[in-house]
């Protein structure tokens, strides 16, 4: 099996996927104009899983209509709200709709969202979710249970390069390779010096590295997630470029800023290609893989 996805990542071609955030309701019409509006320019689309703890339409039918509108879906299932019945059910019924590339996540914390009195499960975590799929994919289910139909997925997860200390990180992503991870999409990369170093040490893995982009709208923005978003540092110089950008042009700084980073990552080789998250700006992305020369 090989999904147009995973024929780009063999392939050696610099990938660029974006992500589709779903709607707070059922009014699916704005997530279907950025499905169409990016579904020629980037080579797949994650949908997120309650990005944040926020309750939102979920993932899996997000990736429904990513896949019925022509584009290359990757399915994100996150650890924290369903158990591991749960869990396999979903991966079943994704294959058996098309869906073929997954992304294992953890999730966020409970608290940091919108239903605090939720109660969160974390029956499995990112590395149990891998092996979970990996384990699927041998015709059974962690019960030991035989499966009646064969399962294959291009399996991803994530990875945070800017974390301090690093090394847990390091640690966690090479038991997420060894679970089965074929690429990885990282959190937000500001410092290029510091992604150089993490790259490194990832090129020993047999593994594709995606370069999470995410897109700076304000300084305000910048320093509020040095503050408060562990694992990205926006770095002094990247904050005081978009201080001194004119009245309303702050968005135009931080699609040029997002835009020169990926075409110095594409360059310079750095990694495999890249992952944007604009936020709730998806239509702007077009405009950063032009900046990108792209």
């Amino acid at each position: 099996m090989s999904t147009a996805f995973k024929q780009a990542l063999e392939d050696g071609k610099f990938v660029v996927t974006s992500e589709i955030g779903p709607p707070k309701g059922v009014n699916l019409d704005p997530m279907k104009h950025h499905i169409e509006l990016l579904k020629d320019r980037v080579d797949a689309l994650n949908v997120t899983d309650n990005q944040s703890s926020v309750m939102r339409f979920p993932s899996l039918g997000g990736t429904l209509n990513v896949k019925e509108l022509g584009a290359e879906p990757i399915l994100q299932m996150t650890c924290r709200d369903r158990n591991r019945l749960a869990l396999q059910a979903d991966l079943l019924f994704a294959y058996s709709r098309g869906v073929r590339n997954v992304l294992c996540l953890t999730g966020d914390a409970v608290p940091v969202g919108d239903h605090k009195q939720a109660k969160a499960v974390f029956d499995l975590e990112s590395v149990q979710l891998l092996h979970t799929v990996r384990h699927l994919e041998t015709g059974k289910d962690l019960g030991g249970n035989d499966l009646d139909g064969p399962v294959e997925f291009c399996v991803g997860a994530i990875v945070t390069p800017e974390a301090d200390p690093l090394e847990p990180q390091l640690l966690k992503f090479e038991k997420k390779i060894q679970a089965g991870a074929e690429f990885f999409q990282t959190q937000a990369i500001y410092d290029l010096n510091n992604f150089r170093a993490f790259m490194d040490f990832a090129r020993q893995f047999e593994v594709k590295i995606l370069a999470g982009i995410v897109l700076l709208v304000s300084a305000r923005m910048a320093r509020y997630m040095n503050a408060n978003v562990p694992g990205i540092f926006v770095p002094d110089e990247l904050i005081a470029e978009l201080e001194a950008a004119p009245k309303g042009e702050a968005l135009k700084t931080g699609i040029r800023i997002a835009g020169r980073m990926i075409r110095e990552l594409r360059e310079e080789k750095i990694c495999d290609g890249v992952h944007i998250m604009a936020i709730g700006k998806e239509e702007v992305v077009p405009d950063i893989l032009a900046a990108a020369g792209m």
